[in-house]
């Protein structure tokens, strides 16, 4: 607002100097209380008003549309900060809408600084509203946006977090995984690394190394984050650390290292006033505990439901979705299979096409649900789903487990035939090669599994 009353002051004391009153300064299409309410800042005028004001006021014109360009610029930051409002509030539909709108009106003015940041706004909030192929795309063109040309309004760091994120999301773990490398390769040959978002990138590569099933490289990216992070004094990237380490540990099978761990990133992240992180973690650890042994499913639905209570408030489908997940396996647990189904289903509908790890994990639960509830048929398509889209996903070690799950599944029905061929599936995923006399039967018989 303060740009705006500049070049309506600057008018007022013109048009002073020259004696005029309002209604004199008006005219020629511009009404006297429109000279008043520009004065006040309140309007901001066309470069034809001002050219028109201009000459009146017997001054240049480039003097007033400098005023002008800079009470534009104004408007813009403005409207950015509006949207990046209505994101942080957890409101990513109206905050697609207002960046969108912002980069319509941008574009003419080629002003880089504010592309970049609606860009990055755009991408974030298309994200959270699981459009993560439009999302992806924005965040690749941040990626590689020239230096100097308003990359500065974005931290690069943050950008390619967020790309890993979505291309993990996405299923291509192989690419989340390159662009994750390459970045922490680059921040190490600039002695980077040592900072909250060099914590961050590492954590984020830990994680992609967890779902792929490389344990031993996710392991020693956990213990350098954790480390790291100690010297750094920082507790958002500590807690950050400590989360990923634990799902290193999770996947290893230590759950009782697990559960400390997350628990001291719950911790930590209880501190700050990140509810959307808290309510995250409350997820993860509700998922260690259902892994425990025993398996702790009241304690875990107890955690969970603090989680949707969160979501339920800031706003996140993706979010509930990962809840409902686990939702599903506490109901599992509990014996409670057609609510077990019921949170699946809403998970998958949550998910939508866009996230397809965890989408692959619900229709497992879903699968499982089935079967408990002893629909065999749709069982088994629920869970030849989830196998070969993990094992496209290149999530080879968790495609395993559920061709495994599948072959006990068929097992317990009587089908040995296909119960081997599903054994022979998750061999195959960890690496195992048939010989050639039993290759041919398996993959013939691939997808009727």
């Amino acid at each position: 607002m303060a740009d705006h009353q500049s070049l309506g002051g600057r008018i007022r004391a013109l048009r002073r100097q020259q004696g005029l009153s309002q209604a004199q300064l008006a005219g020629d299409g511009i009404s006297p209380s429109y000279v008043s309410l520009v004065e006040a800042g309140k309007r901001i005028p066309s470069p034809e008003v001002v050219s028109k004001l201009a000459a009146k006021l017997k001054c240049p014109e480039s003097e007033l549309l400098s005023y002008l360009g800079r009470q534009q610029d104004d408007e813009l930051e403005l409207e950015l900060r509006y949207a990046e409002l209505a994101l942080a509030n957890g409101d990513a539909k109206h905050a697609v809408e207002r960046f969108s709108a912002l980069l319509d009106r941008v574009a003419p003015s080629g002003h880089a600084g504010l592309t970049v940041g609606a860009t990055w706004g755009l991408a974030q909030g298309l994200e959270r509203s699981g459009k993560l192929e439009e999302a992806v795309r924005l965040y690749e063109r941040l990626r590689t946006w020239p230096e100097g040309a308003g990359a500065e309004r974005v931290d690069r760091t943050a950008v390619l977090i967020a790309v890993c994120r979505c291309y993990r999301e996405l299923g291509d773990l192989g690419r989340a995984i390159d662009v994750g490398e390459q970045a922490l390769e680059a921040l190490e040959q600039l002695a980077l690394v040592p900072s909250p978002e060099g914590i961050e990138l590492i954590s984020t590569i830990v994680g992609l190394y967890c779902e792929r099933g490389d344990i031993h490289r996710a392991s020693y990216l956990a213990e350098m984050a954790v480390e790291r992070a100690s010297a750094l004094d920082n507790r958002k990237a500590l807690g950050a650390a400590y989360w990923n380490a634990s799902m290193v540990a999770y996947e290893a099978g230590r759950t009782s290292d697990a559960l400390r761990l997350v628990q001291r990133a719950q911790a930590l992240y209880a501190e700050s006033d990140n509810e959307r992180a808290v309510a995250r973690l409350r997820t993860a650890h509700a998922a260690v505990l259902l892994q425990a042994d025993p398996p702790q499913p009241a304690e875990a639905r107890g955690l969970l439901t603090e989680a949707v209570e969160s979501f339920r408030r800031i706003g996140g489908d993706v979010d509930m979705a990962y809840c409902q997940t686990e939702l599903a396996r506490v109901a599992l647990l509990l014996a409670e299979p057609e609510e077990a189904e019921s949170c699946a289903l809403q998970a998958l509908r949550g998910l939508g096409d866009g996230h397809r790890l965890e989408a692959a994990r619900a229709t497992l639960i879903l699968g499982a649900a089935r079967s408990a509830q002893g629909d065999a048929v749709r069982a088994r398509q629920a869970y030849e789903r989830a196998a070969l889209s993990l094992e496209a996903s290149g999530a080879g070690r968790q495609a395993a487990r559920v061709w495994t799950e599948l072959a006990e599944f068929l097992d317990a029905q009587g089908e040995a035939e296909r119960a081997v061929k599903a054994y022979r599936e998750g061999m195959r995923c960890l690496g195992y090669q048939s010989s050639d006399r039993a290759r041919g039967p398996l993959l013939k018989g691939r997808r009727s599994v």
